[in-house]
């Protein structure tokens, strides 16, 4: 029998806290709530959640701060929930490292739908509307320097230094190094990032092309890896080696 995903509820209101704990539980999560950034990081000293769903306006240290240092050092998936539900507000969640963004209040049903939606990509299963071309456990795909490794996640720049990337930036490089200098319209990488949650004006992939090409250190005005091709989407224009 399969352990359940353990969520950790990161939310200082008490009531929308025992809420969500409520939620997660009836629909077969194991859950612990948490009422603020410090509750986290103890139950992170001793156990790590597949998936945290996280208040941005918290009193100490706020969503922002605990997502953007969690994105950092390779933390499990984060959703953002927010009373702020402006377009800028879900960007600025995402850059900083979140993997999906809800607004308050919203539909609980959603919520746990989103949170089966994130697991799914951080644990790449098959059957999201793209067909993806499988991954040998032992791949390895090498570029100018670079090499990413598909057993482990591990992606290593040109120094040796490991590149810490969220789940939806681990699937968008997976595509290109997948489908290497070929123009990749955003609508096939959003349905490869996302699968049948993506939507029409779904931002996400925007914002985790931007952090893609930041940790590759591409010039924005002069790409070398990630090149938009104008009226058809992108190119990762380097040839990728297998192995």
């Amino acid at each position: 029998m399969s352990t359940p995903d353990l969520v950790a509820i990161v939310e200082d209101d008490r009531e929308i806290r025992e809420l969500a704990h409520a939620l997660f539980t009836r629909e077969g999560f194991e859950a612990v709530a948490c009422e603020n950034a410090a509750a986290l990081d103890a139950l992170m000293a001793t156990r790590r959640p597949a998936l945290i769903v996280m208040d941005v306006m918290m009193p100490g240290e706020d969503g922002l701060s605990v997502c953007r240092r969690l994105a950092a050092n390779g933390g499990p998936p984060v959703i953002l929930v927010t009373a702020r539900g402006e377009d800028i507000d879900r960007i600025i969640g995402l850059e900083v490292g979140a993997d999906d963004y809800l607004p308050k209040p919203f539909n609980p049903r959603e919520l746990v739908a989103r949170a089966r939606a994130v697991l799914r990509r951080a644990s790449r299963p098959a059957g999201d509307i793209v067909e993806r071309t499988p991954a040998s456990a032992a791949e390895i795909y090498r570029f100018e320097g670079w090499r990413l490794d598909a057993a482990s996640r591990a992606f290593i720049d040109p120094t040796g230094q490991h590149v810490e990337l969220s789940a939806g930036e681990y699937d968008l490089l997976t595509a290109f190094v997948q489908h290497p200098q070929r123009v990749l319209s955003r609508d096939f990488l959003m349905d490869w990032t996302k699968g049948r949650e993506a939507t029409a004006f779904d931002r996400s992939v925007d914002v985790m092309m931007s952090r893609l090409r930041r940790k590759l250190g591409d010039d924005p005005a002069a790409p070398r890896f990630i090149r938009t091709v104008r009226n058809g989407g992108y190119l990762f224009a380097v040839p990728v080696a297998r192995g």
